[in-house]
């Protein structure tokens, strides 16, 4: 067990309930988003209603989550001065560049122009979120490793905590979806060579395809590996899949040793095709029963944040030593 800056400790408190168990509401979607509000011609989607559609959903559901994932561009600001966001829930802002550079088989995040851990901290955010693609076996690997270290090192300067998020990737631009298979090895060795880094938490995507492999004793030694592997509390995002894979998924994955869960399209996906009442009904019952159902999947099976961390040593004089 390792002790956390008063800071860092924090923001995992905020952005968790009291037993240590982890539900995100993930908004952070920026021009994925834009295409599923219309996919026929995105730029039709204007920037005031995508952030329409985030704090209606930010306000609908987020007293249901732990913590909720916004993007600094359309969402993060507009909900505290909206009022969307309710106090007992945490603020985790993004930090990257929507989207990648690079080669698609080589691909290269960025912090996203003119913002910062800095400025994230000083809005008020609890934590930062960082979304890098990443293949072990990319030419990219390396530099991308070193992206996620000096991006510790912020967090670490200005005492925030830092959620990492990788996304897998093929290497073939023959075949861009990963065989299970293949996703099962990229993810598990993305933990064993990026948990290491520093950030505090990781945000992974289920290693291996459940659409294709459905044996749950499989995914979950699948999920025992990273348990075993990570050296910091791991959460399943939720990729967009229907919502009682994801649940199976989920409730496997918490059972594993995972510390719970980041949920976007899973349970909301639907509302984006709905007018504006039918939007509002649907937030209100059945995304909102769906985050309630994972909720309570992470708060009875969960591992606990607090099996990895604890509170640095304190006496009377311990700000001293903080700089």
């Amino acid at each position: 067990m390792h002790s956390l800056t008063i800071g860092k400790l924090n923001g995992l408190q905020r952005c968790s309930a009291p037993g240590g168990a982890i539900t995100c509401l993930a908004l952070d979607h920026r021009q994925n988003l834009r295409r599923a509000l219309n996919p026929a011609d995105p730029s039709l989607v204007t920037d005031a209603a995508l952030t329409q559609f985030k704090l209606e959903v930010t306000h609908e559901l987020a007293d249901v989550a732990t913590a909720v994932i916004l993007d600094p561009q359309y969402s993060a600001a507009q909900a505290i001065a909206a009022g969307a966001l309710p106090k007992q829930t945490g603020l985790v802002v993004a930090v990257e560049s929507t989207g990648y550079t690079g080669d698609p088989n080589a691909r290269r995040a960025q912090i996203l122009p003119g913002w910062s851990v800095e400025k994230a901290r000083r809005m008020g955010a609890d934590a930062i979120k960082l979304l890098v693609y990443y293949h072990p076996n990319a030419d990219t690997a390396l530099e991308t490793e070193a992206f996620v270290a000096r991006v510790v090192e912020e967090c670490a300067q200005h005492d925030l905590m830092f959620l990492l998020e990788p996304l897998s990737y093929s290497l073939n631009p023959q075949t861009p979806k990963l065989s299970s298979t293949e996703k099962r090895f990229v993810v598990i060795e993305t933990v064993r060579r990026l948990s290491g880094l520093g950030a505090d938490l990781i945000k992974l995507e289920f290693p291996g395809d459940p659409s294709i492999e459905q044996d749950e004793k499989d995914w979950f030694k699948a999920c025992g590996e990273i348990s075993t592997l990570a050296k910091i509390p791991w959460i399943l995002l939720s990729a967009a899949v229907d919502f009682e894979l994801y649940k199976r998924q989920a409730q496997v994955a918490c059972k594993a040793g995972a510390s719970g869960l980041a949920v976007g399209r899973a349970v909301w996906k639907e509302a984006v095709d709905m007018d504006a009442d039918e939007r509002m009904a649907f937030l209100r019952s059945a995304a909102r029963r769906r985050l309630a159902d994972l909720a309570e999947i992470c708060s009875m099976f969960a591992r606990p944040w607090t099996d990895f961390f604890t509170a640095p040593p304190l006496t009377p004089t311990w700000y001293l030593d903080s700089d």
